[in-house]
């Protein structure tokens, strides 16, 4: 099927121009000036025309941190690998890179395939997956060289969590190490676990049980401690850093020195913590358990900082570590914040809320919108430039956003496996209109015109986002 989506302003992370942009099949064949001879001729032939005018055509987000269908924690994850790819349709992000988990006897390729095998024939985007490691041996070093032949070129360990994700500094060396051969990329979940087990445990033996208090137990300073260990160990075993869902100002710092000194070390950021800040935590009628998630939301001034590091590239990429669970299911930490399950539902949010963030309240660029949620995480992540651009050769993975569309976030228009949302009647500025997935239409304003299965694996190479 041909396609000529033609009139808008095509924007990518290094331009914004008027142009068409021309697709055959699943491929972008050309983006050309809307009055050229090979516009016309193509747009009179097409199967299709698409009219983008006054609207940005950007490449399809990329969603670099999800956990679908995942049952690691208190309650089951209710968004599964079907209901939450067709969410992040609507949201205009075409890929995610979900984490694949262990169970209790598993080792890192039995894990993976049983992922594999779960999310196929159910994804209705594009998707790929990172490898979380919670127990390290001699053998993991040698899992880590097969998953990276088989497209999974990320693994994520953890410094939280002692006793069921926790790794030590000994672990996380060793597989830096085998990153640093094999040039893979350690995600790192850096805060200090074991003080931080201590200090909710105090609070708990004090009878500081509500929501707020899984915010203050888990210290910035702690975030910020962890991010510093995580950065000397990279840089003893020589191999790359990503730190994820970075919260705080504290532990930005510790990031922009590790850059400054020219190390090879990156992170994320999330919407909820530009968004959403501490007081969240505190709202009344247990109604604060509702935006519990880690690392914790901060007070609002920790924003501002993040927004800078955005702005200076010291935060590369913005990823939702999108993680819902229902009203009924926080119940379980009524009388103990720590049961409270941990994540908040933003994967269709993402792309608006960066937008409204970024370029509509004007803190951040046109182009570093679409860097931030594309094309940095496909270049982080092995898929540019396949995907993240839009461009000759590249997917025609492709959003038609209008810039001039209000409208309020609500549980009750979203489309994701969650009953309430965290950005509750939040007005937006700009919306996702159409939505192509390798040059299908599969969202066209309110309609969905895809299906499950849509989506495929897609094996990832190395990074290149290298310093």
């Amino acid at each position: 099927m041909t396609i000529a989506i033609t009139g808008g302003t095509v924007v990518t992370a290094i331009d914004a121009v008027l142009a068409d942009v021309l697709i055959d099949g699943e491929i972008v064949i050309g983006v050309v000036h809307p009055d050229s001879e090979l516009s016309r001729s193509f747009a009179g032939n097409a199967d299709q025309v698409i009219d983008a005018t006054g609207m940005y055509v950007v490449p399809g987000g990329i969603d670099a941190h999800t956990h679908l269908q995942a049952t690691g924690q208190i309650a089951p994850v209710l968004d599964t690998f079907e209901t939450g790819t067709i969410a992040s349709a609507f949201g205009g992000t075409t890929t995610i890179i979900d984490f694949a988990y262990l169970t209790d006897e598993e080792r890192l390729p039995d894990g993976f395939e049983r992922h594999l095998a779960t999310a196929a024939g159910e994804c209705a985007v594009d998707y790929g997956f990172h490898m979380m490691v919670s127990r390290v041996d001699g053998q993991s070093p040698i899992e880590m060289d097969l998953l990276v032949n088989e497209g999974v070129s990320s693994f994520k360990m953890f410094m939280a969590y002692p006793g069921r994700l926790y790794s030590d500094d000994g672990q996380i060396l060793r597989m830096m190490q085998q990153a640093a051969k094999n040039g893979s990329l350690i995600q790192m979940h850096a805060e200090n676990g074991i003080a931080i087990d201590v200090i909710r445990g105090q609070a708990v033996d004090r009878g500081d049980v509500d929501p707020v208090f899984h915010g203050i137990t888990r210290s910035p300073i702690l975030e910020a401690e962890a991010v510093h260990r995580a950065v000397a160990l990279s840089e003893v075993a020589g191999s790359p850093l990503y730190i994820v869902h970075l919260s705080s100002a504290n532990a930005l710092e510790e990031v922009i020195a590790a850059r400054d000194r020219g190390l090879n070390v990156f992170a994320e950021t999330c919407p909820q913590y530009l968004f959403l800040d501490l007081d969240d935590l505190d709202r009344p009628d247990f109604q604060g358990a509702k935006f519990v998630c880690s690392p914790p939301l901060r007070p609002k001034e920790h924003q501002e900082h993040l927004w800078r590091g955005l702005r200076t590239n010291d935060l590369q990429v913005v990823a939702t570590d999108h993680c819902p669970f229902c009203w009924d299911q926080r119940q379980i930490g009524r009388d103990d914040f720590r049961n409270i399950p941990n994540g908040l539902p933003t994967l269709e949010h993402r792309m608006e809320l960066m937008y409204q963030g970024a370029v509509a309240e004007d803190r951040v660029s046109l182009n570093r919108w679409v860097e931030m949620c594309s094309t940095a995480p496909a270049k982080m992540f092995g898929l540019y430039p396949k995907k993240g651009t839009i461009a000759p050769g590249s997917d025609a993975d492709l959003v038609v956003f209008n810039p001039n569309s209000p409208h309020n976030l609500s549980a009750e228009t979203h489309h994701m496996n969650v009953d309430y949302s965290c950005y509750e009647g939040m007005e937006m500025t700009g919306q996702v209109s159409k939505v192509f997935l390798r040059g299908k239409l599969v969202i066209d304003g309110v309609d969905y015109l895809g299906r499950k299965g849509d989506g495929t694996y897609i094996k990832r190479d190395v990074s290149s986002n290298l310093l």
